[in-house]
């Protein structure tokens, strides 16, 4: 494990391995650079893969008050490390932080995004304008678990039904330790509209891609983020849910990035 130092002197635990173009991940919601690992052991042949816990995730710190600012600033940090640029990778909200960091003018080659957290042409309700102060009070109240399904059902679309089933599952312990970060993914997805003044700044070539059997919107934000973009295209995973499938997903990176 190494160590990058954010602008706020927030310290930043990441993996690098492999060799090639450097590549960062961007995990998304409940992840942290444990989700990436696997991506990162199928990439790392071709690529040079800096695998980092975000702000408030596993080994890193989390230095108040949160602003999705800060997080652009973590990713500068990791671009720092890789040698100045980067080309990066972003998974689920993950995917909105990176293309804001990119527009945002962070020195960023190529953007690779899976499954953005936009909704595009689904007609659901959008979560409420103050989903992220929701999630910190209930964190702060002790209520992770409240927080948890609030997050799964407002922001993730789960069923209640579904999400009242999952109490009981083994990983939810784990889901409610990471619970104080969920409303730091709430501010980045916003209320999941796609920010077409923000994309038209984005320079960087853009792969969106998306699981085939992920939910539509999904499908229809990737194709609307690769009209949007500049240079943009995008391209459909069959077969594919949410979940990253490295054996699926690491030929297409290695294809884009390599």
């Amino acid at each position: 494990m190494s160590i990058a130092v954010s602008a706020d002197g927030t310290k930043i635990a990441f993996d690098r391995t492999g060799q090639g173009p450097p590549l960062i991940l961007v995990v998304g919601a409940f992840n942290d650079r444990s989700t990436g690992e696997p991506l990162a052991k199928a990439l790392e042949s071709q690529l040079t893969v800096l695998n980092y816990d975000r702000r408030g995730r596993g080994m890193s710190g989390d230095t108040p008050p949160y602003a999705v600012e800060r997080e652009i600033e973590d990713l500068d940090a990791l671009i720092r490390e890789a040698g100045g640029s980067a080309q990066v990778f972003g998974y689920s909200s993950g995917a909105n932080l990176a293309l804001e960091a990119a527009a945002h003018g962070l020195n960023i080659t190529k953007l690779g995004l899976y499954d953005a957290a936009f909704m595009v042409g689904d007609g659901a309700p959008r979560p409420p304008t103050d989903m992220a102060d929701q999630l910190a009070h209930l964190v702060a109240s002790g209520r992770r678990g409240e927080a948890v399904e609030l997050f799964q059902m407002r922001l993730v679309g789960i069923p209640e039904q579904v999400v009242l089933q999952m109490r009981s599952a083994p990983f939810r312990p784990a889901l409610e330790a990471m619970a104080h970060t969920l409303a730091y993914d709430a501010s980045v997805v916003g209320e999941l509209r796609l920010p077409m003044d923000r994309l038209r700044l984005i320079r960087a070539p853009t792969l969106a891609i998306h699981g085939s059997e992920s939910p539509a919107f999904m499908g229809n934000a990737a194709r609307e983020l690769a009209a949007a973009l500049p240079d943009g295209q995008a391209r459909t995973l069959a077969g594919q849910t949410h979940d990253i499938v490295p054996a699926a997903l690491a030929p297409v990176l290695i294809e884009f990035f390599a």
